[in-house]
């Protein structure tokens, strides 16, 4: 059974009066209020904290309140030196690539070059990175050959993001790559599920093998992929050759993805296809990368707004679990900790954290995508769009 790493009491109180966005910022303000910005550990330039501060930078848009630009900007100052080199960074690790989607923002707000500088050096270790046979990144250094759902969030927004802005087409078809040949390797044609990772030389101890595939559909890992995807349509041409595949890609994957959502609380399993396992669990952050991507994908036109209803539920699933401290501020709980690939037993086993900065980031991003998509109900799709 899972083990929680805190195990203090927590008031429950009645969730009913707050919206998306309230919660968003009830998120936003407990992490705050836990770490100075400098202070968010580990002191490393890392997607823990980029995550978590790409969900307070959409939530900066949603409200315009300068606390959280300013709270992010602290951060990200902490790591990038004046000359655009980072503090605490591993240049052979796509997670160490993913906080740099926070650059562009601060670039435009602030025109401080130094920010463009360190765009310019740390997307082009993307391609530096090295690869199997086919050209698929390894996910880290110690993980040869190994290709994991979750880079394609580590790498892709960015690069595309940085094609766009610098005039760089081939991140473009570098990334569609990227995610065309993890979708390959993974999916399930029977769940129409992907796996957690795949290993092209099936050397990885838990490789199929015979496909090279990890053995279970890990909620987490999947869910970093269709909101890396969305994040890639918005700063990809519309005529790009791969998007029509790609967009195929994230439909199925989404309406997959309907079909084990747990009907009773409308979260999502840790191991998404075994919800009938006595020792399964409900997670909060798979669930709410899942709930972001299903909304955000009708909100921008890939989805019919019937899937909302999934949206919804899921996203009242997560509310209905959330408590609050001594304090005041709001405790999201249920979150897997960081997780390798292994066996149905590894994934059960893993304990849970509450407001851990990577399930707090999911947690954000629902929420003010969840906004949007009332607005848009609210006030017509033309009025609110971004």
């Amino acid at each position: 059974m899972k083990m929680n790493v805190s195990e203090s009491n927590r008031v429950q109180e009645p969730h009913t009066e707050l919206s998306p966005i309230d919660w968003a910022e009830k998120a936003c303000e407990a992490l705050m209020a836990k770490f100075e910005p400098e202070l968010l550990p580990p002191d490393r330039f890392h997607y823990h904290q980029g995550v978590f501060l790409s969900g307070m930078e959409k939530c900066w848009r949603a409200t315009k309140k300068p606390q959280y630009l300013e709270y992010l900007k602290a951060w990200v100052d902490s790591q990038v030196l004046p000359d655009g080199s980072i503090k605490h960074h591993n240049p052979k690790e796509l997670d160490d690539i993913q906080p740099g989607v926070l650059l562009f923002n601060l670039l435009e707000q602030t025109g401080d070059r130094r920010y463009e500088q360190a765009l310019r050096y740390l997307v082009p270790l993307i391609p530096a990175m090295p690869t199997n046979p086919s050209g698929g990144f390894w996910h880290k250094e110690r993980y040869p050959n190994q290709m994991w759902l979750d880079g394609l969030y580590m790498a892709g927004p960015i690069a595309v993001q940085y094609g766009e802005a610098f005039g760089a087409p081939e991140y473009f078809d570098l990334m569609a790559c990227q995610a065309l040949l993890m979708h390959k390797h993974t999916l399930d044609p029977a769940t129409g599920l992907l796996y957690h990772g795949w290993d092209e030389t099936k050397e990885a101890f838990w490789a199929d093998p015979a496909t090279g595939q990890a053995p279970e559909f890990w909620g987490r890992a999947i869910g970093w992929y269709p909101v890396a995807l969305l994040e890639m349509f918005e700063h990809m041409p519309e005529d790009h050759k791969d998007k029509p595949a790609l967009v195929s890609i994230l439909q199925d994957l989404l309406v997959a993805l309907t079909r084990y959502q747990d009907e009773a609380t409308g979260l999502w399993y840790q191991v998404i296809d075994k919800g009938d396992r006595p020792d399964n669990w409900l997670e909060n952050s798979c669930t709410s990368l899942f709930v972001h991507a299903i909304a955000k994908a009708v909100r921008l036109g890939y989805l019919d707004a019937g899937y909302l209803k999934y949206a919804w539920k899921g996203y009242q699933g997560v509310i209905d679990t959330l408590k609050f401290d001594e304090n005041g501020h709001v405790v999201i709980g249920n979150i897997c900790i960081g997780t390798g690939i292994g066996d149905y037993a590894h994934y059960i086993a893993r304990p849970t954290s509450e407001n851990d900065l990577h399930g707090a980031g999911a947690f954000i991003l629902m929420c003010v995508e969840m906004s949007l998509v009332e607005k848009v109900q609210l006030f017509g799709e033309n009025k609110v769009l971004d």
